[in-house]
């Protein structure tokens, strides 16, 4: 308690053990990235059933990809600084509701490749939103000492959404057509909306720097920490600066101009490795010479890697600091990639190349995810999370693109993936200078030691 009738809430969550009414609210936002996931991926399953009925070809079916990509750019863009004005709950439960019927009218109404570029535009558009403010509302329910660890661990959602549209279209598509997996992927989201609205709260650090929302943090608070008495009258803080105007503006004040164009570049190569790697990887170890079911399986292997680490990131980014973790893992993962190009000449060594990649790639992009929900105060952490995604997807768009250009090109398969590690040791370079910067420096001396036994 910061002063007599005044409590400052990071403070008090940061004494409290982590309650079942947290872990809900982390869990509810996991339940949203999940979908977006599936509703992320789920295209990319149905591109041949598409072709084989639209009588296209393969480079027609292009646009749709870059369509939904365009609209997740813009939506992470847009959506991030409304969040901020207006709370994150409206913004996650607005969105799920936009991309769970955007995703329904594409199967009920895509005829055509045209239509299916529109209705992927606006489908992108709520996902675009629903991702940074998830991120961020865990964030602000988490105690400062494990909020790495709680980020990490909710966003293994949105992979294992992917995983699981993978495997269902398995199913699903020979028994009932590639239009099943769009009404499921739209039924889902829409049927979780009355959940969110009957049990996700608003962020309890956005209430409070609203200033008059005083008996709604109090309900929170009782439910965070039941016996906890907080007298008629309390007043609550969050020891954090406050901002007025355009929240995009606060990203480049205060010391953070630096460490959020850093931030952008980390997201950028990141995301530009991660979609080269899944869009590519399978064709070009298939054409090197491996046989199609290992190429489809390094490809899995590399979310799998990734998954596994994100599960065990959390606690050590949490324990000896982002910029500790991270910027070896993006090193590491930078050598990985590298040598995905020499390891076509063994199946096994492929599939054990592929798993260190994703684990330290993917890995890495989730504890980056987290870093940005963390390094960014309250009023503007939306902004900053869905900033940073959306310039994230600007190098997902150019991954896929970067290497039709580069085969186009006849550059040599380890050729391709050199580039990508150089992409990934920019990234390592970029977290190892942000880290030296003054406002990352006060950030991490901000973060409260784990408690004993933790």
């Amino acid at each position: 308690m910061a002063t007599p009738g005044t409590v400052d809430i990071p403070e008090l969550l940061d004494r409290q053990n982590i309650s079942g009414y947290q872990i809900r609210v982390a869990a509810l936002c996991a339940a949203v990235v999940f979908l977006d996931g599936f509703d992320t991926q789920v295209i990319g399953n149905l591109i041949p059933s598409i072709i084989a009925e639209f009588k296209v070809t393969r480079p027609a079916m292009g646009p749709v990809g870059v369509a939904g990509l365009l609209g997740l750019m813009i939506g992470a863009l847009a959506l991030g600084p409304l969040a901020d004005k207006i709370g994150r709950r409206a913004v996650i439960i607005g969105s799920t509701l936009a991309f769970g019927v955007m995703t329904l009218l594409t199967g009920l109404l895509a005829e055509s490749v045209t239509g299916l570029v529109v209705l992927r535009f606006f489908t992108g558009l709520g996902l675009g939103g629903a991702m940074p403010n998830s991120i961020a509302m865990t964030a602000e329910y988490a105690p400062r000492r494990r909020q790495a660890t709680m980020v990490m661990v909710m966003f293994c959602g949105f992979p294992i959404g992917a995983a699981f549209a993978g495997f269902v279209s398995a199913f699903l598509i020979p028994a009932f057509g590639w239009r099943s997996m769009l009404y499921l992927g739209g039924v889902l989201p829409i049927v979780l909306v009355p959940l969110l609205l009957a049990e996700l709260p608003e962020s309890i650090r956005h209430l409070v720097l609203q200033g008059n929302q005083t008996a709604r943090v109090a309900t929170i608070l009782a439910r965070i920490a039941p016996a906890l008495a907080i007298p008629q009258g309390t007043r609550f803080a969050i020891g954090e600066e406050h901002g007025r105007g355009v929240p995009v503006g606060h990203l480049f004040r205060e010391g953070r101009a630096a460490p959020t164009v850093l931030l952008w570049i980390v997201f950028f190569m990141s995301l530009l490795n991660i979609f080269l790697i899944n869009f590519w990887l399978p064709t070009l170890t298939h054409d090197a010479g491996i046989a199609l079911t290992i190429a489809n399986m390094s490809t899995g292997l590399f979310q799998a890697g990734g998954v596994v680490s994100t599960l065990l990131g959390g606690r050590a980014v949490d324990a000896y600091g982002a910029y500790r973790v991270l910027s070896p893992a993006y090193f590491l993962a930078a050598l990985a990639i590298g040598a995905l190009g020499f390891a076509v000449v063994s199946p096994p060594l492929l599939l054990i190349v592929a798993t260190v990649a994703g684990f330290c790639l993917i890995g890495g992009q989730t504890g980056v995810n987290a870093l940005a929900s963390t390094f960014y105060p309250t009023f503007i952490r939306s902004t900053g999370v869905g900033w940073a995604l959306g310039i994230g997807r600007i190098g997902s768009l150019a991954g896929p693109g970067v290497g039709a250009i580069l085969i186009a090109w006849r550059w040599p398969t380890t050729g391709i993936f050199i580039l990508g590690g150089i992409a990934a040791l920019l990234a390592a370079i970029a977290l190892f200078a942000m880290g030296q910067t003054q406002a990352a420096r006060v950030q991490l001396e901000a973060q409260p030691s784990p408690a004993p036994g933790e």
